[in-house]
């Protein structure tokens, strides 16, 4: 049979049948594969997230917004978006083993939020670990939030202000989740 004789139908099908459209994506599954994706992104469980919404949501505001805002604000994603680390997973392993402090006091959890002029910090200890060796190296390399000041050779990061929706670099429709947890 040459190309020109493939026919336009599945051979399965009886004669004059054309093969079924793929059923289109109701809102639902946009909406739950948008819920799902950002969890990804930021690496917490259902729980947590749907915290974040409530939370978001008790807040005045845009809800969508508001629950990006915390996410941003984590300790993990802050130092995952200064440099520190080359991945959200790596940050939060970082954080968790306590080698960051808040304003001088040493912080492992994760989801910790930092605030409005917190300075975080490498804890001096733990400068010479090879992820921080590698992580001045490279400073400079990624794009910063304009939220955030980071101060390679010191290892420090100013939380300037806190994140806006134009700062947060996120490819989330937002708006998605906060229809998805509002039914």
């Amino acid at each position: 049979m040459r190309l020109a004789e493939v026919p336009d139908r599945d051979p399965a099908l009886p004669a004059g049948r054309a093969r079924p459209e793929p059923p289109k994506e109701g809102d639902y599954l946009q909406q739950i594969r948008e819920k799902q994706k950002a969890r990804r992104i930021y690496g917490i469980l259902e729980q947590q997230f749907h915290g974040y919404y409530e939370e978001a949501a008790r807040k005045h505001g845009r809800t969508g917004e508001t629950m990006l805002q915390l996410l941003e604000r984590r300790m993990d994603n802050v130092v995952f978006r200064a440099g520190f680390a080359k991945s959200r997973d790596m940050a939060r392993q970082l954080v968790r083993h306590g080698h960051f402090t808040v304003n001088g006091k040493k912080v492992d959890i994760p989801s910790y939020r930092v605030s409005e002029n917190d300075i975080v910090q490498v804890d001096p200890k733990s400068l010479e670990m090879t992820p921080f060796v590698i992580a001045r190296a490279e400073a400079g390399e990624r794009t910063v939030p304009a939220w955030l000041e980071v101060v390679p050779e010191q290892m420090r990061i100013l939380v300037h202000s806190l994140p806006v929706r134009a700062q947060i670099d996120t490819q989330v429709q937002e708006q998605l989740i906060v229809e998805f947890y509002s039914k």
